[in-house]
């Protein structure tokens, strides 16, 4: 089966699997979706992941999700630049998430970064998502 939007479905099991208060869930691997999980880590808002390798060339991405006092450190995780509506953002016109207490994860010519990383190394780009 073929997916439209790999990356949203893979937030979308991030979304399922913290509802469900689940440790962990799984995810077709991608070296996108690894490192949109990275700028995650970095930011603390999964535990970590690891690449599992199924059979020969068939890989999946194991998400560790965090909890604090029982509940999810995620609160919500949107997919914001879709596939029928590409959504790219000039670094200076980057809007700050819920004041800046959640953070936009972009994909720029420096690698996908996180908003504050972004702003740093003054790029802008695609708005992939949008974490708080």
């Amino acid at each position: 089966m073929s997916l439209s939007d790999p990356l949203g479905d893979m937030l979308t099991r991030i979304r399922n699997a913290q509802r469900a208060r689940h440790a962990a869930c799984v995810a077709p691997a991608s070296r996108l979706r690894a490192s949109v999980l990275e700028a995650l880590k970095r930011e603390g808002y999964i535990r970590g992941f690891s690449v599992e390798e199924i059979r020969k060339g068939i890989s999946q991405i194991r998400i560790e999700l965090k909890y604090t006092d029982g509940d999810p450190v995620i609160k919500e995780i949107h997919r914001v630049s879709r596939p029928g509506r590409r959504v790219y953002s000039k670094i200076k016109e980057l809007p700050r998430v819920y004041a800046g207490l959640g953070v936009s994860i972009l994909s720029t010519p420096r690698g996908v970064l996180s908003d504050a990383e972004a702003r740093a190394a003054n790029v802008g780009g695609e708005v992939l998502c949008r974490v708080f």
